[in-house]
């Protein structure tokens, strides 16, 4: 696997675990954790966990595919990333608004009042 590849993988699986970690079973919260959150290799947390390697990367797949599978009938991730997408180009919109202090004002506060819902207030 290229390295940018192995790059979009962890970043999406992170992403993942952000929307549906309480799904998961508690084991494979902590497996998934150690493996993309803290960047522990396989022979480590199968020597933390006192099992073979093969089984860590079962765990860990077998997560993802379950991470993957929650994803494809909610659409979670899909749908905070469709929203962002939105957001910048109404915040795009603002800027080119120039002039028009009036009105790029307004589309500032629309624009911070979605990504304030969006991402929790914060």
């Amino acid at each position: 696997m290229h390295e940018s590849d192995a790059l979009a993988k962890t970043n999406r699986i992170n992403m993942l675990f952000d929307f549906y970690e309480k799904l998961l079973t508690e084991k494979q919260q902590t497996f998934l954790k150690y493996y993309f959150h803290d960047d522990y290799s396989l022979g480590e947390i199968a020597a933390e966990f006192d099992i073979t390697r093969q089984a860590v990367y079962e765990h860990v797949k077998r997560a993802g595919s379950v991470l993957e599978s929650y994803e494809s009938k909610l659409g979670l991730l899909r749908k905070h990333t469709a929203s962002e997408n939105w957001l910048n180009k109404l915040e795009s919109l603002a800027e080119l608004a120039g002039s028009n202090e009036d009105l790029r004002t307004k589309l500032q506060d629309i624009a911070k009042g979605l990504r304030d819902e969006i991402h929790g207030g914060t």
